[in-house]
């Protein structure tokens, strides 16, 4: 898997090279080859709730979708190989449309705590419910509430990390309650103390009159 080699195209390329950045990134394109998905990246996608994809239609023009769901619903089968459940939602099936003249789709996953984006290249194919019941039962998030239709396969072609720049740190409401649990059990466990005190106090008060 090369990154780069997918990525450079000659336009890509010749404005490289009238910026200045070619000859370095001429090393990164020679060097930067991996043999699929590797620990790192592996922890990252199963650790998502939700990513980007675009695919392209038949116009010419990309299509990019948000994807979301329970944290792992994107499921790593091997290193070279992803999958999901594709939700019921709006019925407009542009995505999946899109897949029958192109399987091509490139994919954005960002973990904004982290400041982290992984970038990945694909080859998707839609596989349907009845046609693999083995793979359904895999990879469905059966506790998440959700209309399933197919399933996407995705044979990763080249992946890359991109650069925390300009990434805003966000963190959602189950991210908040798990940093304060602690703040929040200190808390709890003084508001216990106070109790007692003032229980002790009053009954103090009562065997002193």
């Amino acid at each position: 898997m090369n990154y780069a080699k997918l990525a450079f195209t000659d336009a890509v390329k010749a404005l490289q090279e009238a910026n200045g950045s070619r000859r370095s990134y001429d090393r990164v394109e020679k060097t930067n080859v991996t043999d699929g998905l590797g620990v790192n990246e592996i922890a990252f996608i199963e650790d998502q709730d939700h990513f980007f994809m675009a695919s392209f239609g038949e116009n010419g023009y990309p299509y990019i979708q948000h994807r979301g769901g329970p944290r792992g619903f994107l499921k790593v089968l091997d290193p070279n190989t992803l999958a999901f459940v594709d939700f019921g939602g709006n019925k407009q099936y542009i995505t999946v449309g899109n897949l029958q003249t192109n399987p091509n789709v490139s994919l954005i996953l960002v973990s904004y705590p982290h400041r982290a984006r992984l970038k990945i290249y694909a080859k998707a194919r839609v596989v349907e419910l009845a046609d693999n019941p083995e793979l359904f039962e895999k990879i469905d998030p059966a506790d998440y509430p959700h209309r399933p239709e197919r399933m996407l396969l995705l044979e990763v072609q080249a992946f890359d990390w991109n650069c925390p720049q300009h990434i805003t740190p966000r963190y959602t409401v189950e991210d908040i309650e798990t940093a304060f649990a602690p703040q929040k059990q200190y808390i709890e466990k003084l508001e216990a103390e106070l109790r007692d005190l003032k229980a002790i106090l009053r009954r103090h008060k009562m065997t002193s009159q």
